[in-house]
C-alpha cells in the first residue's frame, strides 16, 4: 500500500528535508519504533511514516502542536483559529499573538491556542525562525509580508489522520535523555 506524501507543516533550524535520502539510507530497512528526541518539523518522521513512534522536543509550544494532530476535537480547534490568525493578519495582529506568552496564564491556555500560535508565528515571522529571549519569549521580529497562509490544507489534515491513526507517544521532559536518532531492528 502505497503511503500518502506527508510533509513537514512548520520550517524549522535544523530541519532534514534537504538530507531525508542520506538519513533513510541509514536507516535499518525494518525496525520495531522510531524515537525522535529533537523532532523539529519532523521532515525524517513524515518521510518515513513508521508504525510506532515517540517523539519529544525540548519546545513544548512544538509538541502541544503535535498533540493537536493526534486528537481530532483539538485538531478542528487549531484548525479553525490558524485560519482567524490567517483572516486577522497584519503587523499590529502578530505582536499580539507574538506576546502571548507574556500573559501570567499562557502555560494554562487549552493546546489548540497554543499550537495555532505556534503555526501562525512560523509563518508571519522573520524567516520562520523560532527563537526566545533570555526570559523564554518567543522575540522574533514581524516578516513584514500582507498576507500568510499557516499551512497547506490537504498536508495538514493528512498529518492529522497519520497521527490520529498511529497515536504517537510525546515525552514531556524538559530535556531529553535520547541524544540520537535511534531505530530498534526486530
Amino acid at each position: 500500500m502505497r503511503k500518502e506524501r506527508l510533509l513537514p507543516f512548520v520550517k524549522w533550524a535544523g530541519g532534514k528535508r534537504q538530507i531525508i535520502d542520506k538519513l533513510v539510507s541509514y536507516m535499518p530497512k525494518r525496525f520495531n519504533a522510531y524515537f525522535e528526541p529533537f523532532v523539529g518539523g519532523g521532515a525524517l518522521l513524515f518521510a518515513i511514516q513508521p508504525s510506532r513512534f515517540i517523539i519529544n522536543d525540548l519546545n513544548s509550544d512544538l509538541i502541544a502542536t503535535y498533540k493537536c494532530l493526534r486528537n481530532n476535537k483539538s485538531f478542528k480547534k487549531m484548525y479553525d483559529l490558524c485560519k482567524l490568525h490567517e483572516q486577522n493578519h497584519n503587523e499590529e495582529y502578530y505582536y499580539q499573538i507574538r506576546d502571548l506568552d507574556k500573559k501570567r496564564n499562557y502555560k494554562k491556555l487549552p493546546l489548540y491556542i497554543k499550537a495555532a500560535r505556534m503555526i501562525y508565528l512560523n509563518k508571519a515571522c522573520f524567516n520562520g525562525l523560532y527563537r526566545v529571549n533570555a526570559k523564554g519569549y518567543f522575540n522574533v521580529p514581524f516578516n513584514g509580508k500582507k498576507t500568510i497562509k499557516c499551512f497547506d490544507d490537504n498536508n495538514i489534515k493528512a498529518l492529522n489522520k497519520y497521527f490520529h491513526k498511529k497515536r504517537p507517544i510525546f515525552l514531556e521532559i524538559s530535556q531529553s535523555p535520547l541524544l540520537t536518532l535511534t531505530c530498534l531492528p526486530f
